[in-house]
């Protein structure tokens, strides 16, 4: 068995860029490092990055223990914890090991957990016991493939997605924690197990590019797929997180459900499938014309409890399985639940529970309806909440009538007029939320506004506004950032020629755009692991990204001019604002090539640009040195620029 790939991290020290002149005006004239920043700005973003928060729950069948991610050791761990907060946490991952995601067998006997070898998406399976013993690789060591995390199916096998990485497929496979073998249940597309029958005869599996993926349900003796719901019924062009009634007779689906204009919202649907997993026609379930449906639990009292996103904040609620009618709200104490799991044996859950000045952390919900929430004792210490401000959303239209909205980060005593950075997220489907964001609270505490828009192509308002911005619609979504921008101003928010563009991965990528399609409204810009070319994300992301990014951006052989006139490197001769480039250098979602050869390009043009590398980090900074770092920088930049 291969061993797991370990790696020593370290961040980028404070003030130093990696830049790489390429003629032109020289880069460190680009170099604003953190020491610009007053000394009590620089020791409050260091406590606000670099808090700790904790994460992915999965309690133990005894409902006694919960095992958790968390990076309280300044590198995501695995950890395991007595909910009583008896013992201190335990940490069960390797040295070195950058846990994504943990999951706990039904007899308790074993853990299994994701890693991100050195930083990479391509993730590996490992397993351990609950005591810290029996620690192996079971997949993924190859270091092309990928694993995705799937269910457990019994108690020593635990079904899984693995991307081989030479093409754009997945399979799902069946793995036996004690002996490692692995046995493949389904192949053909790129499938992401979400649930395996108890007799392993069918599995529920996710399948599709993005906007267009699918639940299916495959015979695993044939190999047949059919789709859980076909195309021509509700819900039939998009679903997900497809799972098993009890008895079988039965599965529900979480899917985009036919309304009106722009309340085409993700609900419940439940399916019946016969004796050889044949589906019927399905019913509707659950559904708001107002909400998306974020998560769910079926239980056995003929009862649903459902998550919802409504405008960005979760709603836990009880609702009837039988005709959908609420029958209670159960009280969250933070305004974001990410991550949960039921609790054995309790009317309760153990949810991962964030706000605008709370890092992600564990609770024990109760869900009577009544009784308060309790953070567990394994959630690491918040930050001082002096130095966080609360969001308020601000609504505006779009010139074709389209209501966008975006969340407002104003500093401390400001009441007019601030110098603003508007900060894209990525995606493109992600949703900017009211919850933990340590570098928006950073650039807060240097004295700068930041207004987070939620522009067309976000998640979390229905299928047709996340879909507002795929394929050849994109260039027209572009508007929606003068739009963003205009309304600031307008609304006494801003101040013109005093605001920067900033963003992560897509969000990067779009102030890439906004930069060079509208250089006179930006002073300042800041891409942290975004595409500069569309051309090139296409050749050298993972080929299983590639394929799933067909129907969100175009065919990068069919559709290749497109891409080129959408690419920012086509036009960065527009470009006249200072720019940082941020990337971790282990990236191969979107590669480091990416900001690498835009620094280049602007270098030779002679524009004021800087490139900053954050060795062993991949798409994600998780490092806490590095977000610390971070934060000053990004921070630090657009203080001196705006």
């Amino acid at each position: 068995m291969a061993s797991p790939v370990t790696r020593r991290r370290t961040a980028v020290p404070a003030g130093l860029a990696t830049s790489l002149p390429q003629g032109g005006m020289p880069a460190l004239e680009a170099l604003v490092p953190p020491e610009t920043l007053p000394a009590d700005v620089r020791a409050a973003i260091s406590g606000i990055a670099g808090a700790a928060g904790a994460w992915c729950p999965a309690p133990s069948p005894d409902g006694l223990r919960t095992a958790y991610v968390s990076d309280r050791s300044g590198l995501p761990r695995l950890e395991v914890a007595a909910l009583d907060g008896a013992t201190p946490p335990a940490v069960l991952s390797e040295p070195g090991e950058e846990v994504i995601s943990v999951s706990w067998s039904p007899d308790g006997a074993w853990l299994t957990y994701l890693v991100s070898p050195g930083g990479s998406i391509c993730a590996e399976l490992h397993v351990v016991r609950p005591d810290g013993t029996g620690h192996r690789v079971l997949a993924g060591a190859d270091p092309r493939a990928a694993v995705f995390a799937g269910a457990w199916a019994g108690p020593r096998h635990y079904a899984c997605s693995i991307a081989p990485g030479h093409g754009p497929d997945a399979d799902v496979v069946l793995v036996d924690v004690v002996t490692g073998e692995l046995r493949t249940l389904a192949s053909g597309g790129f499938l992401s197990v979400t649930a395996v029958s108890p007799d392993h005869r069918t599995v529920l599996a996710r399948r599709g590019p993005r906007a267009f993926r699918h639940v299916v349900v495959i015979d695993v003796a044939t190999g047949l797929q059919r789709r859980a719901i076909r195309l021509d019924q509700p819900g039939g062009i998009a679903s997900e997180d497809g799972r098993f009634s009890a008895d079988g007779r039965a599965v529900y689906v979480r899917a985009s459900l036919p309304g009106l204009p722009f309340t085409d919202r993700a609900g419940l649907v439940e399916v019946p499938v016969d004796a050889d997993g044949v589906p019927s026609p399905g019913r509707r379930v659950l559904y708001r014309p107002e909400a998306d449906l974020d998560g769910y639990v079926v239980r056995a009292d003929g009862t649903v409890l459902a998550l919802w996103n409504v405008e960005g904040v979760s709603e836990l609620c009880l609702h009837d399985l039988a005709d959908g009618a609420l029958l209670r709200t159960v009280r969250l104490p933070e305004r974001v639940l990410s991550g949960w799991a039921v609790l054995p044996g309790q009317d309760a859950v153990v949810a991962e529970l964030s706000g605008p000045r709370s890092p992600r952390g564990l609770w024990r919900v109760p869900l009577d309806g009544e009784s308060p929430a309790e953070a567990l004792a394994c959630t690491p210490a918040r930050p001082d909440p002096d130095l966080l401000v609360e969001p308020v959303r601000h609504d505006y239209l779009a010139p074709d009538g389209l209501r966008l909205s975006g969340w407002l980060y104003t500093p401390p005593g400001i009441s007019g007029p601030n110098r603003t950075v508007v900060s894209f997220h990525g995606g493109p489907e992600g949703q900017t939320r009211p919850d933990w964001s340590p570098i928006t609270q950073s650039m807060v505490a240097a004295g700068l506004t930041v207004f987070a828009p939620n522009v067309r192509g976000s998640g979390g308002f229905g299928r047709a506004f996340m879909t507002a911005d795929d394929g050849r619609a994109r260039e027209a979504s572009f508007a929606d950032v003068r739009t963003t921008v205009d309304e600031l101003v307008t609304a006494g928010i801003a101040i013109p020629g005093r605001i920067g563009a900033h963003g992560w991965s897509y969000g990067g990528y779009l102030t890439l755009v906004a930069l060079t399609r509208w250089p006179e409204l930006f002073a300042a810009g800041a891409s942290l692991a975004g595409m500069s070319d569309l051309r090139t994300f296409f050749a050298g992301t993972e080929p299983w990204m590639a394929a799933a990014s067909v129907t969100e951006y175009g065919d990068p052989v069919t559709d290749r001019e497109l891409l080129a006139r959408l690419s920012p490197m086509s036009t960065l001769d527009r470009l006249t604002a200072p720019v940082l480039l941020a990337h971790g250098d282990r990236d191969t979602n979107v590669p480091v090539a990416e900001s690498v050869q835009a620094h280049q390009a602007l270098q030779a043009h002679g524009a004021c640009s800087d490139l900053l590398l954050f060795p062993g980090e991949g798409h994600a900074i998780v490092g806490r040195e590095a977000l610390v770092g971070l934060g000053q920088r990004l921070a630090a930049w657009f203080d001196r620029w705006l």
